[in-house]
């Protein structure tokens, strides 16, 4: 008999910020991470066109309050409360827009899921 996949819901991940980034807060709260960009294609664009070793990504206003929220204990669906009450109708539709945005950090590998 073939072995059923428990089917996972997104909203029941805990996610915790990847350390091998580094991040800046700013006495705004906004948040900046650094990535530095390795590998020959990466090296040899900083060679021939001047690019820069590291590549800082700015969060926007949702992204730098989610990213605080990320500590390795908040499920998605309790962020996306925090969300809620702090940003109501503004951040509408709010569960398919947090769960693309946490998407978008796992797989830029900002964030790793965390075994619960």
């Amino acid at each position: 008999m073939a072995a059923r996949r428990k089917s996972e819901n997104y909203l029941d991940l805990v996610f915790e910020r990847n350390t091998a980034f580094r991040y800046e807060e700013s006495e705004s709260g906004a948040i900046t991470i650094f990535v530095e960009n390795k590998g020959f294609f990466n090296r040899l664009m900083q060679t021939l066109l001047s690019k820069p070793k590291v590549s800082q990504v700015h969060l926007e206003e949702f992204g730098n309050f989610i990213w605080k929220q990320i500590d390795g204990m908040q499920t998605v669906s309790q962020i996306s409360e925090k969300v809620h009450n702090q940003f109501a109708q503004e951040a509408e539709p709010l569960i398919p827009r947090l769960v693309q945005y946490f998407k978008i950090l796992e797989n830029n590998r900002f964030i790793v899921r965390k075994n619960v």
